[in-house]
């Protein structure tokens, strides 16, 4: 019995020394840094995906929220610092500074939203690719319109917003070609009364159908009677917008996050654009239900729509990436 005991402690030990993995799922420490209050639904997205990768047990998550420009590399360096594995972050507008972390950390892996391309061998990038979406979404939005007249409110005029206002306007002229826009920019990622209030001015401009690209848009449709269309969350669930909201163009960081942490246990990290992985073939956008508007929206519509969104999965149709800022028709 001892000898056997003593064998079976033998092979246990072997396969530590050989293979972990195939003892027990490795986990590895996780930051994210966020410039904006967690609740703020773009990095609640990058917080949704690694709470799901720490309830699986695959990481230990740790993250500051609310982290302004001018502090946000002293806490970066911090948590390089502190022995984390992955940092997963933002480094719009701080692009260098990051980079000169990256370098100075070689030994930590770098997942960060930015504007530009991957960095070193240690820093990859993503980007909000879910212009596929849109353009289905505008599709519905063309078909709801009764002015002809569609409204769209976002942050600011930068790359990521205007691609999916580019192909939300593609998709509706797909449907009507005569269809116009008023599109607006309110100079903030959260200020739900400054958004309401563009709303307010578009509506009175005469649109009677709105893509909320920020919060607040979905409350002016409600109060005013129309309906809007959501932007990365369901806002048909959660911003209030049962009876106001179509539908939403969703945003998933699993798949992308998922494969960053996968990389970094195997030791094969490196620096790459993530945008595929943010995009509907892998998984990482998507068109929510249309919820109470199910029966609202034409057979014929909802069949064409289903159609090209599996045409935008298996790469027979592709969606412009416009990244040019957009501009009102009237």
């Amino acid at each position: 019995m001892k000898i056997r005991m003593l064998y079976c402690c033998l092979v246990l030990l072997s396969l530590l020394m050989v293979c972990p993995a195939m003892v027990f799922a490795e986990k590895i420490k996780v930051a994210g840094i966020y410039t904006q209050p967690i609740q703020q639904k773009w990095d609640a997205t990058l917080h949704k995906a690694l709470l799901s990768l720490q309830d699986k047990g695959e990481i230990d998550y740790v993250f500051s929220e609310k982290v302004s420009n001018t502090d946000y590399i002293r806490v970066l360096r911090e948590y390089a610092e502190s022995g984390v594995a992955l940092i997963v972050g933002e480094a719009f507008g701080i692009s260098k500074d990051v980079r000169k972390v990256a370098d100075d950390y070689p030994e930590v892996a770098f997942l960060m939203g930015d504007s530009f391309g991957p960095y070193g061998s240690n820093m990859s990038v993503f980007d909000n690719y879910i212009h596929e979406p849109c353009y289905l979404m505008g599709m519905a939005a063309a078909s709801l319109s009764k002015s002809g007249k569609i409204g769209m409110v976002g942050g600011y005029p930068i790359g990521e917003v205007n691609r999916l206002f580019n192909a939300f306007m593609a998709g509706a002229k797909q449907v009507n070609p005569a269809v116009e826009f008023k599109v607006s920019f309110i100079g903030s990622w959260y200020d739900p009364p400054k958004a309401k209030e563009f709303a307010f001015a578009q509506m009175e401009a005469g649109v009677d159908v709105l893509y909320a690209e920020r919060a607040g848009v979905v409350d002016a449709a409600r109060e005013k009677g129309i309906v809007a269309f959501g932007n990365v969350n369901d806002m048909n669930k959660e911003e209030n917008g049962t009876d106001v909201v179509v539908a939403s163009a969703l945003w998933h960081m699993e798949p992308a996050i998922s494969h960053a942490v996968k990389l970094v246990k195997e030791g094969s990290f490196k620096g790459e654009d993530y945008k595929e992985f943010t995009m509907m073939a892998a998984g990482g956008a998507s068109l929510s239900p249309y919820y109470e508007f199910e029966d609202k929206l034409a057979v014929e519509l909802k069949t064409e729509i289903a159609e090209k969104q599996k045409a935008i999965r298996d790469g027979s149709f592709v969606v412009e990436i416009n990244d040019k800022e957009p501009k009102s028709t009237f």
